[in-house]
C-alpha cells in the first residue's frame, strides 16, 4: 500500500479542485487582493456556522488569540489560566499581551483543561480562563462558565482545532465571551496558507478586534490605537468558503472514521480517545496513548503509515517559558499524555481499506504488550 499521510490534504484538494480553482480565478479577476467581498462573505458565513453575532477574519489563529485577549482587556501582569497540553500559540498569545499564563492540569480522558484544577489556580490576579478544545474535543464549558461567573472572569475559547464541534448542542467558539478559530491548512476547515477568525456575540469586542487587526484604524491614514496588520487574504477567504460548504459532511466522515478505529482497535493495548455523550467531537486528530509509542511509531513508519506526536514537550516545560518557574512533576496528567500520546492517520478522505491496513499493522506490532 502507498504511504498513508497523517492528514491527506492532496485528496481534499482533488475532491474540490474545480470549485477551488474557480474561486481563485474569481479573486484574481476581481482585482481586489486585500479585504473586499470574499472576506466579508466568509465572516458572515462563519458567524452563522458558529451561531455567533459577529466574526472578524484575521491573519492566523495566533493573532486571533492575541487580539481576543487584548479586546477583553487582558494586559501586563494579568493571569490567564489555560492548559499546557496544546500548541505553543495558546501561551504565546498570552505572553504577547504581557500577561502570565497559569497552567492547570488536564482531564485524563478528554485531554482538556480540568475545571477543578483550574479553580485551584485562581488568584486575585486572574482575569481570564482560556480552555482549548483540543483535537476537536469540546471542553467542559458549563464548568468554566460557572467559574467565570463566580470569580468575575472572561472566558476565551481556543477553538482553533474544533470548528463544527458542539457542547450540549451549542457550537464551540460561541459559548464563552470570545472564540478563536484557525484556518491553518491541516485544520478541519483550512486554507492554503495561514488564516484565522475571531467569533463573538459581543459587539464591542468584535469592533475592538477589527480595529486592532487593521493598524488601529477605521479610516485610512487615521489611527486611534496601536494595532497590528492581521488581515485574511481574499484568496484564502474564497478557498475557505468552498470548503465551508463541506464542513458538516467532512466532520461526520471524521466521526465515522474514528468509530471504525474504535471498533477495530478495541482489543489492543492502545488507550483510545473517548468523547462524552454531550460533546460533539470532530476529531481534528485521532489521538491514542501507548507506552511503547516510539517503537510503534517507528514500525508503522516503516510500513508507510504516518503518525504524529502530540505533544512532545508540554508548555509548562518549554524553554521559552522557563521564567514561569514550572518543573517536571507539576502537571502529572499532562506530562503522562505528552510522554505516551500519538495520532493515527485520520481525514475525511481516509478509506476503510487504509484503515484496515493501519489497524492490522497496529495489532501485529502490539501483540504481547
Amino acid at each position: 500500500m502507498n504511504n498513508i499521510p497523517l492528514i491527506d490534504l492532496r485528496a481534499q484538494y482533488l475532491e474540490l479542485k474545480d470549485e477551488i480553482d474557480e474561486a481563485i480565478r474569481r479573486v484574481m479577476d476581481s482585482g481586489e487582493y486585500i479585504a473586499g467581498p470574499e472576506v466579508e462573505a466568509l465572516e458572515k458565513e462563519i458567524a452563522a456556522t458558529t451561531e455567533s453575532s459577529f466574526a472578524v477574519a484575521v491573519g492566523n489563529g495566533t493573532d486571533a488569540l492575541a487580539l481576543a485577549l487584548e479586546a477583553a482587556g487582558i494586559g501586563p501582569g494579568d493571569e490567564v489560566i489555560t492548559t499546557a497540553f496544546t500548541f505553543f500559540a495558546t501561551a504565546e498569545a498570552i505572553v504577547r499581551r504581557g500577561a502570565v499564563p497559569v497552567f492547570a492540569d488536564i482531564d485524563k480522558t478528554t485531554y482538556n483543561l480540568c475545571p477543578e484544577d483550574a479553580e485551584r489556580r485562581i488568584t486575585n490576579r486572574t482575569k481570564a480562563i482560556l480552555p482549548v478544545h483540543v483535537f476537536g474535543q469540546p471542553a467542559e464549558m458549563d464548568a468554566f462558565a460557572d467559574l467565570a461567573a463566580r470569580h468575575g472572569l472572561v472566558v476565551i475559547e481556543d477553538a482553533c482545532q474544533s470548528i463544527g464541534a458542539t457542547y450540549k448542542g451549542r457550537q464551540v467558539g460561541a459559548i464563552g465571551d470570545i472564540g478563536c478559530i484557525s484556518f491553518f491548512p491541516t485544520k478541519n476547515l483550512g486554507g492554503y496558507g495561514d488564516g484565522g477568525i475571531v467569533v463573538t456575540s459581543d459587539e464591542r469586542a468584535a469592533d475592538r478586534v477589527r480595529l486592532l487587526a487593521r493598524h488601529g484604524s477605521r479610516k485610512k491614514y487615521f489611527h486611534e490605537a496601536i494595532g497590528v496588520n492581521s488581515r485574511l487574504d481574499p484568496l484564502q477567504a474564497a478557498i475557505i468558503r468552498v470548503k465551508l460548504a463541506r464542513l458538516h459532511d467532512w466532520n461526520e466522515r471524521r466521526r465515522q472514521a474514528a468509530e471504525y478505529y474504535n471498533t477495530g482497535l478495541r482489543d489492543t493495548p492502545l488507550r483510545l480517545p473517548a468523547a462524552p455523550r454531550h460533546a460533539g467531537h470532530v476529531y481534528h486528530l485521532y489521538v491514542t496513548q501507548f507506552h511503547g509509542r516510539d517503537a510503534l511509531a517507528t514500525k508503522l513508519s516503516q510500513d508507510g503509515i504516518s503518525t504524529g506526536h502530540y505533544y512532545p514537550c508540554p508548555l509548562h516545560l518549554q524553554k521559552a517559558l522557563a521564567g514561569l518557574g514550572y518543573k517536571q512533576g507539576d502537571l502529572p496528567v499532562t506530562e503522562t499524555a505528552c510522554a505516551h500520546s500519538f495520532a493515527l492517520p485520520l481525514s475525511p478522505h481516509l478509506t476503510k481499506e487504509q484503515q484496515d491496513y493501519i489497524i492490522g499493522k497496529v495489532m501485529d506490532y502490539t501483540q504481547g504488550w
